[in-house]
């Protein structure tokens, strides 16, 4: 008997991946979680039944999710980030020396506990003495917050279950009163290229620009997200991602990474026709 995970993209749209076993299921306060093993793309982490990290393709997601705030500002010491249990984006924000705090809030413990198990890959940086784990709602941690970050990374689920309230306007608001003057925020702006996605997308930017005087979208492509072609959004009250990038002091650090690079930071903010035209006059 063949066992497959299978993803409804759309009503019309489904992805799905051969599994070998499950290696575990649990319900949890707020949803439910999963680990299966795959040939193909290794472990695989799905949560209320959508696929959030694979051992294959996840160092796309994290790269491009952690290095592009970090080569626009190198001097960034302080880090928040809201979301992302599996531990992937903390354990690239580790690679910097600089780096002196992190913050990370999730808003269940169980999506920490289970990764530190089973995917050891991305929550091998959890433990570190710079990590402070926050188990709260994300929305009520940064509210009582106020320019103490220079950093703030949104790594979180799709806009609806528990990750619902970090796709609002008081939310991003709360974010930019989170950062200092020269602060930055990232986060994962789902696809365009399906209409349940885009409207989403287009939500998160209008809410982004509305706050910050910089907003971007850039992109990057991971093959396990629905279309493969998936977003971000780059928000600063001071520093622009493509004039402020300093290549060469990035470069120097030394970071071996598996598909960032400068080349592609700037490619990156290059989008597509399509992508700006849902868009519209926001971009």
């Amino acid at each position: 008997m063949e066992l497959w995970y299978t993803e409804q993209h759309t009503e019309h749209a489904r992805f799905s991946i051969k599994i070998d076993r499950q290696l575990i299921s649990l319900q949890s306060e707020f949803q439910r979680i999963d680990i299966f093993e795959s040939a193909e793309f290794g472990r695989i982490l799905t949560l209320d039944g959508l696929l959030m990290v694979t051992e294959k393709d996840e160092f796309i997601y994290h790269d491009m999710i952690t290095h592009i705030p970090m080569a626009t500002n190198p001097k960034i010491k302080k880090v928040l980030v809201i979301g992302a249990g599996d531990g992937g984006a903390v354990r690239e924000l580790l690679r910097y020396k600089t780096i002196t705090h992190i913050d990370m809030v999730e808003i269940d413990e169980e999506v920490v506990k289970v990764c530190k198990e089973y995917l050891p890959v991305t929550a091998c940086g959890l433990t570190d003495e710079r990590v402070h784990l926050h188990f709260e709602d994300g929305l009520k941690f940064v509210r009582r917050k106020e320019g103490e970050y220079d950093l703030i990374i949104v790594d979180s689920t799709d806009p609806f279950g528990p990750g619902e309230g970090l796709f609002t306007k008081e939310f991003y608001g709360n974010c930019f009163t989170a950062l200092n003057d020269e602060g930055i925020l990232v986060n994962q702006h789902e696809s365009v290229y399906y209409a349940s996605y885009a409207t989403a997308m287009k939500r998160a930017h209008q809410m982004l620009k509305g706050c910050f005087p910089i907003a971007k979208v850039y992109q990057a492509h991971i093959p396990t997200y629905p279309s493969g072609h998936w977003l971000f959004g780059f928000a600063s009250k001071k520093y622009d991602p493509i004039k402020d990038l300093d290549s060469d002091k990035w470069n120097q650090l030394g970071i071996k990474t598996r598909y960032y690079n400068t080349e592609l930071h700037r490619g990156s903010f290059a989008i597509p026709n399509y992508v700006k035209e849902q868009l519209e006059d926001d971009y």
